[in-house]
């Protein structure tokens, strides 16, 4: 069983822990506008653009399965 002191010195810990801002869920702010800038500025190599955008692309599936993911882990304790 957890002692009264374990949860205090979790929940300041907690607290001192979510201060700043959580980059991770601003991280679509940057990769949004880059998708559609790669379809512009690389208009005329279409081979290049095509693989960074899906490069992007996939880059962006996987940060978000990784926060649906660890959303999921949080829950489940």
């Amino acid at each position: 069983m957890a002692s009264q002191s374990d949860s205090s010195d979790r929940e300041a810990f907690m607290r001192k822990r979510n201060k700043g801002p959580a980059f991770k869920f601003l991280v679509p702010l940057v990769y949004a506008p880059v998708l559609p800038l790669i379809r512009i500025s690389l208009r005329k190599n279409p081979v290049v653009r095509d693989r960074l955008f899906t490069l992007v692309l996939a880059g962006a599936f996987a940060h978000g399965f990784y926060l649906v993911t660890d959303l999921y882990d949080i829950e489940s304790k």
